[in-house]
């Protein structure tokens, strides 16, 4: 990969591993994504994961698993230490390789949007990417948690999010994207249940009370192992360190007679943040080199390098992953992703045959109609594989919205009214599919005669598929318009179909 970007995302789910595991097969069914490490803590009723990608791919990811997770967690019902304003609470983008924070920025700002188009959640920016001065501060978006901002953001402006209405949704909440530098989550335990000494510590130390720079803390009880704790993100672990802070939690809580258990590290740290002090000093518990980003990164290049170099192999799993998420036994992705797939495999093959069509000397009076078919099915190859991810999403927003609660005639109204947004959307994406599939086609036929005829089963292979694309887009969109009672859209809908030839 030549841009690395780390996500971080972090969700209020920390007890149930079939729910983390769904999330992760959601994040993870999409090209150019990697995943480094997954923390669960019951305490705090939450999870972690360290994702790595390309700047294209990280992005994707991140929506594919804040549209995952909005079906599976359910915030009237969570609970945890942690604060939380989200099912999908904070999702941070971090430059690694070849990007800058600013890239990050563009990730985050994208993935925002996005969110509340596709899933209707609303969603704050912060650090690097917030739009306001107090927004640049995660705790100033979470004050009150859910179901305190529920509340508010109805009537104080000043919470309204940065994408979507004065509503939160009712089961995910909201979501806080940023970007910033690397962050090390580092918690120390004390030998007590104390959780007030633990409060007192993290005032003591962090940034915001007079403490050290780019130090967050705050005291949390470990209910499960009866212990407190200072739970504490280092936003810049080279102006303060974590043994800095080891050291001064350690000599507050001794002022009080409390000793301190351990320390933990969660997620992955940088190796240098080490450098400056050993694992033992620290007493670190459970430390091994997998810890180190460096050092799982390295794992997971060094395994897609050995798979590129086993050629055949190579393909093989590079469609193994989406194949088998394919497979799984959850509703998507379903017809409309595989749709749009086989699109984009049309266009694939026949930008292949242009390409190598233009190799050929004798082929030279067609150079300049192969050069723009080639630069349009390019074009749309891409549209195809963003409604692969685009197709599942707004399916998931379908099935959410049927999720919603209907016990009065309010709540009933909004899930009616939410579910004909979603069922649109999730219309829209394979009629678009089906029209992009009919345009591929129509690039396809144009290459006859003008290609190397060795190229003619690819053709002809790239024509089928773009015909299965075309006739599985529009099943998908009359599977979902059934759902719509906006009679104006419809015929817009129709008008659409019939021009591809659909009654």
């Amino acid at each position: 990969m030549q841009t690395i970007v780390e996500c971080v995302p972090n969700f209020s789910e920390g007890r149930d591993p079939a729910v983390v595991e769904a999330i992760i097969r959601a994040a993870l069914a999409g090209p150019d994504v990697y995943l480094l490490d997954k923390e669960m803590d019951g305490d705090h009723n939450r999870s972690v994961l360290t994702l790595v990608g390309t700047r294209e791919s990280v992005g994707n990811a991140a929506l594919r698993a804040i549209g995952e997770a909005a079906q599976l967690i359910d915030l009237n019902h969570q609970r945890g230490a942690h604060p939380r304003v989200g099912a999908t609470d904070v999702v941070p983008f971090v430059p690694i390789s070849g990007v800058t924070l600013e890239d990050c920025v563009r990730i985050a700002t994208w993935v925002a949007e996005e969110a509340w188009r596709r899933f209707k959640i609303p969603t704050y920016l912060y650090e690097a990417a917030a739009r306001r001065p107090e927004r640049q501060n995660l705790e100033n978006i979470r004050r009150g948690q859910f179901e305190g901002l529920r509340e508010e953001v109805r009537t104080n402006a000043g919470r309204r999010p940065d994408f979507g209405e004065a509503e939160l949704h009712p089961t995910a909440g909201a979501t806080v994207v940023g970007a910033r530098k690397f962050l090390i989550a580092y918690n120390i335990n004390l030998r007590s249940s104390d959780v007030d000494l633990a409060k007192t510590i993290a005032r003591k130390i962090r940034a915001s009370s007079g403490g050290f720079p780019g130090v967050k803390a705050m005291g949390v009880e470990l209910k499960a192992r009866r212990l407190a704790q200072v739970s504490m993100n280092l936003t810049d672990f080279e102006t303060t360190s974590m043994g800095t802070v080891f050291d001064a939690v350690k000599q507050e809580a001794a002022a009080k007679g409390v000793e301190v258990v351990g320390s933990e590290i969660i997620g992955l740290v940088p190796r240098r943040a080490l450098e400056a002090a050993a694992a033992r000093y620290l007493q670190i518990e459970k430390f091994c080199p997998e810890m180190v980003v460096e050092n799982r990164l390295e794992q997971a290049l060094n395994q897609q390098s050995s798979t590129r170099d086993g050629g055949a192999t190579s393909l093989r799993a590079m469609a193994q992953q989406f194949v088998d998420t394919v497979a799984a036994p959850t509703p998507t992705p379903g017809g409309g992703s595989a749709a749009a797939l086989a699109g984009a495999l049309a266009a694939a093959l026949g930008e292949m045959v242009c390409g190598v069509s233009l190799k050929r000397r004798s082929l030279e009076p067609h150079y300049a109609a192969l050069s723009s078919a080639r630069a349009r099915l390019n074009g749309m190859r891409a549209r195809l594989m963003e409604n692969v991810d685009r197709d599942a999403a707004s399916y998931a927003a379908v099935m959410a919205a049927y999720k919603l609660p209907k016990a009065t005639s309010a709540e009933e109204a909004a899930r009616a009214a939410a579910i004909e947004t979603a069922s649109k959307a999730a219309s829209v994406v394979p009629l678009e599919t089906a029209e992009l599939a009919t345009a591929v086609g129509q690039e396809i036929g144009s290459l006859a005669g003008i290609t190397i005829s060795q190229a003619a089963s690819d053709l002809h292979v790239a024509a089928s598929l773009a015909e299965t694309a075309q006739l599985g887009g529009i099943a998908n969109v009359r599977a979902n318009v059934p759902s719509v009672q906006d009679q104006e859209w419809l015929r817009e809908i129709a008008a659409r179909l019939q021009s591809l030839g659909a009654s």
